[in-house]
């Protein structure tokens, strides 16, 4: 996963795109050891480049968005989206609650309680998505691209593209 996140982000920075990666993933496969450990920081190095030369990068966080990916490339966006009730933390509840020998607050790593944290940006229904997304780019790159700007219009009641 982390070869083909690192492509992803130098090809949107080759062709001055905005990036939105959907993030959906149990963790990474530990078995595979340091190997794996070291896509965490190969996409976190690729990330800051492409944002240190003024790329805009999306995550969508999904159900559920766990592990490495929450620890790596999901939680460094320009803007952090996720869907209504999704699971978002690196390590789950109960690993957690064992560790700490306490109980968790209610809705604990759910969607809702990361945005009242500060740690999401906006939660966002799955149907909802494609006219947030349009409206963050269109916003952030200052774009005139009809398709763009007609997705962006269709969310502000006018007429899309």
């Amino acid at each position: 996963v982390g070869e083909k996140v690192t492509r992803l982000v130098e090809y949107a920075a080759e062709e001055t795109l905005p990036l939105v990666i959907f993030c959906s993933s149990g963790g990474a496969r530990m078995h595979e050891g340091a190997l794996s450990l070291m896509q965490m920081a190969k996409t976190c190095g690729a990330l800051q480049r492409f944002q240190e030369h003024g790329g805009f990068y999306i995550a969508v966080l999904t159900n559920p968005t766990t592990g490495g990916v929450t620890a790596s490339f999901a939680s460094v966006a320009d803007v952090i989206l996720a869907e209504p009730g999704a699971l978002i933390g690196f390590a789950g509840p109960r690993v957690i609650k064992e560790t700490l020998k306490q109980d968790l607050p209610k809705g604990f790593q759910r969607a809702e309680f990361l945005l009242e944290k500060g740690q999401v940006d906006r939660i966002v229904r799955r149907a909802d998505l494609r006219v947030e997304i349009a409206k963050l780019c269109a916003y952030a790159t200052g774009s005139t691209n009809p398709a763009t700007v007609g997705v962006a219009a269709e969310a502000e009641g006018g007429e899309g593209a």
